[in-house]
């Protein structure tokens, strides 16, 4: 596994990973809608145990996931990129969001997960499998 790196959009924030991605997908549920701006996030998860913070201190904020779990937000301070996300569900995983990666092109989602929350305008690849809300670990 090559080393993964990326940050924010002004530079203040950087972070690697060595980690092996365990998942990636989109998901459609209202929070990452609200956190992107968008119709979902794309999420790469890894374990917290290769991921390193390198420069700067991102600010946190914790919301109550549609899971009813609560999990907390990383982003820069200074821009507002969204950075990753860390599950109280699964305190072993990062959560990377793909924009920050400095090279976000190796991305392949795997499925798409809370599919219910989808906006009808958002197309989502037919080809991927769907998941109304986020499989059992």
């Amino acid at each position: 596994m090559r080393t993964m790196h990326g940050g924010c959009a002004c530079g203040a924030i950087r972070y690697s990973c060595t980690a092996e991605p365990i998942f990636s997908l989109n998901c459609h549920c209202r929070d990452c809608q609200r956190e992107s701006g968008g119709g979902f996030v794309p999420v790469l998860g890894v374990g917290k145990v290769g991921f390193a913070l390198t420069q700067g201190t991102p600010r946190h904020f914790s919301v109550t996931a549609d899971s009813g779990r609560q999990t907390t937000r990383v982003f820069c301070g200074d821009c507002g990129s969204p950075l990753y996300g860390l599950p109280s569900s699964a305190p072993e995983l990062v959560t990377i969001r793909a924009g920050s990666l400095d090279d976000p092109s190796p991305f392949r989602p795997t499925q798409d997960i809370y599919t219910a929350s989808a906006q009808p305008w958002d197309y989502m690849d037919p080809a991927l499998p769907k998941a109304l809300k986020l499989p059992e670990r």
